[in-house]
């Protein structure tokens, strides 16, 4: 089954999404973590607490050299909870990734924005990539049709990664690379929240309740 994220550390939020969705764990980024002025040991430990100790977490390096991505890598995964280490995938991204996998450390390829970037990323040992889907139709691309070919190569290849799309504004992008078949995915509150919502849901269950009061009143269905 298709791995579910929330691309998000508002703890509330996740409690309630994850109250009434199959969701797996967290993914973050340094700009996630700066805006909700929130350190990762407080965010993991209270995301923790509200997932479980099961959930995956996604964390993204904040060093720039190979070897700086390499030492803060295997610190990130020494962390008490199922990690994986996002990096961008660049050129020196690239060459911290070769390195990393050969710790035997979870690797996400993130920042994406083409398919050659991406399936070279899987290349270099990368677990997941994260296609950012939304960032390239807003730069005139089509962040769709990426997914479609790096899930191909990746298939053609036989290549063991996971594609993780990200950036969505709606959920007919969600939807259209669901329906692709990538192995996860990860969703910002308000996207999630448009998932499970639809202005025609709440009046018709409205309807249904009045419909029962004015015959039964507040007798449960298994009293009548």
């Amino acid at each position: 089954m298709i791995e579910l994220y929330l691309d998000s550390v508002d703890v509330a939020q996740v409690s309630r999404l994850n109250s009434c969705l199959p969701v797996c764990g967290v993914t973050t980024n340094p700009s996630i973590l700066a805006n909700a002025g929130i350190g990762l040991t407080q965010a993991l430990s209270e995301l923790s607490a509200v997932l479980g100790d099961k959930a995956r977490f996604h964390v993204q390096v904040v060093t720039e050299t190979v070897d700086e991505m390499l030492a803060e890598a295997i610190a990130i995964d020494k962390l008490p909870f199922d990690m994986v280490v996002k990096v961008p995938a660049t050129e020196t991204g690239l060459a911290a990734i070769k390195k990393i996998k050969r710790r035997g450390i979870l690797v996400l390829a993130t920042a994406i924005y083409s398919t050659q970037q991406g399936f070279l990323a899987a290349m270099c040992g990368a677990d997941y990539l994260a296609p950012y889907v939304n960032r390239m139709d807003t730069m005139g691309g089509d962040g769709v049709a990426v997914v479609v070919e790096l899930q191909q190569l990746l298939r053609v290849n036989n290549i063991d990664c996971k594609l993780l799309p990200a950036s969505f504004k709606n959920t007919k992008q969600v939807i259209e690379v669901m329906k692709l078949g990538v192995g996860a995915i990860t969703l910002p509150v308000d996207v999630a929240l448009q998932m499970i919502t639809h202005p025609a849901v709440d009046p018709a269950v409205e309807k249904f309740n009045q419909d029962w009061r004015d015959t039964f009143g507040t007798m449960l269905s298994f009293e009548t």
